[in-house]
């Protein structure tokens, strides 16, 4: 994002260099980064985890029941974002992101006592309405520590939990889950919570809360409640046949697409909306909001799936499905600072389309997939996938707010944050359906609807799958072993059927990418103070 012309757009009394104050109050906000953003990605290595442990008589849950406790997460997260700036002018910066930290600490001590599958759900939607709160929070108090003009630097140093949570949350998750059990995935973060209360506690500066805006009560009760319905519905179809007609899919799907209608209609009503959706009268950010929510729900809804093939088809480990992912995060990290320098320098719509091509062609290699497909093959596509991904994200936002107003900037980064969430939330539930579904869609071995537990029978790829994830309940139950060698074969065709519907929907957010600025912009930023537009490639 460009740098003001003048000297006089930052505060004269902000020292040039990073002084040891603010890179204490960096201490507190990476911190609290860092749980946030570990633990969207250290729960994707532990799904088929869940599916195990929270089954019953050797039966797994279906993968679309428990993809919740990650659809669950984050839209908890996009619920509490909009919340967060009001929260803040009510209640004081310091009160709430320690309040935010205690109620994230609070739902990963109860994530670990959860005895069910759906009591983990709920406990994550506590945990997420925490963690939800500390990135913009923790943004917020950088800024005003800082000042505009060391706020590059310090940006860098937030980088790095964002960087290193793809590549150490599947190590880390999958390490704890091996050496001791899934409830320290949760666990490990009460020691941290702890220690970053007190650490906020004695280097936050106190609270002088100035209320300003009123709470948009009526868009909260409408969008959250609306989105979840919806997707509780999609997410319903395994569970009934696939039949759409059936009430316990169509009805709360309805439901919730009425009241997203209704929310987007109320949304230019009120003075403060929960969601500044006039905004989108802008074309920069309408366009990226579009590529990002596409881009965003099949790049995360994809990548979901990856940990889960490595441990239900080729027998992997919790800690080598981990290891296995992390070439991605590592290719992300590669292109990440090179895409934001060259995001001064060369116009988005240059950026972004050889971004998402290099998504599209990491994610055809893997609609290719087998049983069989050796692993450099896949660890090269992955880290074609993080070239793409960090060549693609931060661009995208940087053009979306480059053309807004000073005081149009925060409620715009509001819209991206929220949409890329419900963008990931929409990605998780499809692909675990059409993954569920694909999985079902498996021949019944003859003879197995006698056995405890199976009242339909075994089918072929739940034989295969069992044979990797449970091999003690798999031997006793002497199957055909060329009805398993067929199931391993479908089960890694459900999978790669499956990134099918991610390849689509990455191709057609090549459209609303390529409409991206491909010439000079100019930023507005300035545009409140009286200073003229600046010149941006």
């Amino acid at each position: 994002m460009a740098s003001s012309t003048s000297q006089s757009a930052s505060p004269l009394d902000y020292p040039d260099h990073i002084d040891a104050a603010v890179l204490k109050i960096a201490g507190v906000v990476v911190l609290g980064a860092i749980m946030s953003i570990l633990d969207i990605t250290v729960v994707n290595v532990a799904l088929p985890t869940f599916q195990r442990v929270f089954g019953s008589g050797g039966q797994e849950l279906d993968y679309s029941h428990v993809a919740w406790t990650v659809t669950a997460y984050t839209l908890a997260l996009a619920t509490v974002i909009p919340l967060t700036g009001w929260a803040a002018d009510r209640f004081g910066t310091k009160r709430l992101y320690m309040t935010a930290i205690l109620l994230f600490t609070t739902g990963s001590a109860l994530c670990a006592t959860a005895w069910s599958i759906n009591a983990l759900i709920g406990f994550r939607v506590l945990q997420g309405l925490g963690g939800g709160m500390l990135m913009p929070l923790g943004m917020t108090i950088l800024t005003r520590a800082a000042g505009p003009h060391r706020m590059g630097r310090l940006m860098a140093i937030l980088g790095v939990p964002m960087l290193l949570g793809p590549i150490m949350g599947p190590i880390l998750g999958g390490w704890l889950i091996q050496i001791a059990s899934w409830h320290w995935i949760f666990l490990i973060n009460v020691p941290l919570g702890i220690i970053a209360v007190v650490y906020a506690w004695f280097v936050l500066e106190k609270d002088a809360p100035e209320p300003s805006e009123s709470l948009d009560v009526v868009g909260m009760l409408l969008m959250s409640p609306g989105l979840a319905l919806f997707l509780y519905g999609v997410s319903s179809l395994p569970s009934h046949g696939g039949d759409l007609s059936d009430p316990h899919v169509w009805l709360p799907a309805t439901v919730g697409l009425a009241l997203m209608a209704t929310f987007v209609w109320w949304s230019f009503k009120p003075k403060h909306p929960l969601l500044d959706l006039r905004l989108l009268a802008n074309r920069n950010l309408a366009l990226s909001l579009i590529t990002m929510f596409l881009f965003a729900s099949a790049f995360f809804g994809g990548l979901l799936l990856v940990p889960t093939y490595f441990q239900q088809v080729r027998g992997e480990s919790t800690l080598h499905a981990g290891l296995l992912v992390a070439p991605q995060g590592l290719g992300a990290m590669m292109t990440m600072p090179i895409a934001g320098r060259l995001s001064d320098k060369v116009p988005i719509g240059r950026i972004v389309p050889i971004g998402l091509l290099l998504i599209i062609v990491g994610m055809f290699g893997l609609t290719q997939i087998t049983d069989t497909t050796p692993y450099p093959e896949i660890i090269a596509m992955l880290v074609v996938m993080g070239w793409g991904m960090g060549a693609t994200m931060m661009p995208i936002m940087t053009t979306a707010l480059r053309n807004l107003k000073a005081h149009e900037v925060a409620r715009g980064s509001t819209l991206l944050n929220i949409n890329q969430q419900i963008a990931s939330s929409v990605g998780v539930a499809t692909m675990s359906v059409v993954l569920t579904n694909n999985l079902k869609n498996s021949p019944v071995i003859p003879g197995t609807s006698h056995i405890p537990g199976f009242p339909d029978g075994i089918t072929e790829t739940t034989a295969a799958i069992l044979k990797n994830t449970q091999p003690e309940v798999f031997a006793k139950l002497h199957l055909d072993p060329a009805a398993v060698a067929n199931g391993m074969a479908s089960a890694a065709e459900a999978f790669a059927q499956t990134y099918w519907v991610a390849w689509i929907v990455l191709v057609v957010a090549l459209i609303p990418a390529l409409m991206l600025p491909r010439k000079h912009e100019e930023s507005h930023l300035l545009d409140d103070e009286g200073v003229p537009p600046v010149a941006i490639h």
